[in-house]
């Protein structure tokens, strides 16, 4: 356990719920001071960062990393969300009930995507949302839908279907493939 965002005092954890962000294209560089960009987001909990992916099973899509080194993607910030009081253990059975409503194949660019599963996490752990510009791109996209094609509403960043059991009873997204 990392002592840098986790604390032990008594029985009880105290650790930082941090949102690690990432670009996911060059252009972000020129877009995001504009309040606008394509990003990916996790969220880091007890050290470990946790994410949803697509993939065309009917089965999680929620995987887990190390925090700001997620596959694929060029991080780009860390932002503490708030601090919560619950024990890793404990946390791991809130993740991997959360991971039951995130299936890989449910994934939708616009409308449930990987900042939006680091939003309802952020949320149901502090009462906070993640910052409006994260997924300002995909709620522009829901507001125009009638107008995107087809083709946007599908993600091109897909997860192999490698199964890692950390519990028993839930699997995580081991690895990814672009």
């Amino acid at each position: 356990m990392g002592a840098a965002n986790t604390s032990i005092s008594g029985s009880e954890y105290e650790t930082q719920v941090i949102l690690n962000v990432y670009d996911l294209t060059p252009l972000n560089n020129y877009i995001y001071w504009v309040g606008c960009g394509i990003f990916h987001s996790g969220i880091e909990v007890h050290d470990k960062e946790y994410g949803f992916g697509a993939h065309d099973f009917p089965a999680s899509g929620v995987f887990e990393v190390e925090p700001r080194s997620c596959p694929g993607f060029i991080y780009r910030n860390s932002i503490i969300l708030g601090r919560i009081k619950m024990p890793p253990s404990e946390f791991r059975s809130f993740i991997e009930n959360v991971a039951a409503e995130y299936h890989g194949d449910t994934y939708h660019l616009i409308s449930k995507n990987c900042n939006h599963f680091t939003d309802d996490i952020c949320w149901r752990l502090t009462g906070k949302r993640i910052p409006g510009w994260v997924n300002r791109l995909a709620r522009l996209g829901a507001l125009c839908s009638c107008l995107l094609p087809e083709s946007l509403q599908v993600t091109t960043v897909k997860q192999l279907p490698e199964y890692h059991n950390y519990s028993g009873s839930s699997f995580f997204l081991k690895s990814f493939s672009f």
